[in-house]
């Protein structure tokens, strides 16, 4: 080999390097050029028209960690009387007819029922106890009544406080607007209490109570 040939060194070839390729250029054909547009708006589900079937309707208290509103109408609250199951966690409706009848059982109480929402979009029917016969009302239960009724268009969470034998009130400015069912109060009960309406003394819960079953 000569010494000319020698200094001629051919170039290294990099079998694993891959072209650089030109950046895409956005045509009006291209359906990717925009990503804004999709892009889920707010009122996403509004548009398209799609309303939400409401099978579920809990009658409870708000949980501790819920940041909850009641229903700024007062069309959708209503002060009535239930019968509660603590151990069972169940509260039914009760008949105007047999509250006469009823009015010496210790589980059944006057309440005021709230409609209510959290921020998960949950809503529920918020019961809550109101002065006996006697207008006497405990602390927790006061407590309760007043939070429910201050937590009308704004988010409150409601915790209990067992020092201080009440429920705390905490507010926040949360800019959040709940989605409220575009339902009538009367329906949203007849949901909330499916199986759970009283209307006669034979009911299976009031023959439980009186040790018939």
């Amino acid at each position: 080999m000569s010494t000319d040939d020698a200094s001629v060194v051919a170039p290294t070839s990099d079998r694993n390097a891959r072209p650089e390729l030109p950046p895409t250029k956005p045509t009006a054909s291209d359906p990717f050029a925009d990503l804004s547009q999709f892009r889920l708006s707010q009122d996403f589900s509004t548009k398209l028209g799609v309303k939400k079937a409401w099978l579920t309707i809990p009658v409870k208290k708000p949980a501790k960690e819920w940041w909850v509103q009641t229903h700024p109408d007062a069309a959708y609250r209503i002060e009535t009387a239930v019968l509660e199951l603590k151990e069972d966690r169940e509260t039914y409706l009760v008949a105007p007819a047999l509250w006469p009848a009823l009015s010496t059982e210790s589980t059944f109480s006057p309440r005021a029922l709230f409609t209510a929402i959290n921020t998960q979009g949950v809503v529920f029917i918020w019961p809550v106890r109101l002065p006996g016969a006697d207008g006497k009302l405990d602390d927790w239960s006061r407590s309760a009544l007043e939070a429910a009724t201050m937590s009308q268009g704004r988010w409150c969470r409601v915790q209990s406080n067992m020092s201080l034998g009440a429920y705390e009130l905490t507010t926040s400015e949360l800019d959040k607007a709940p989605v409220w069912p575009e339902m009538l109060f009367e329906d949203l009960l007849r949901i909330a209490f499916k199986g759970k309406f009283i209307d006669s003394l034979e009911h299976p819960v009031l023959k439980k109570l009186r040790g018939e079953m």
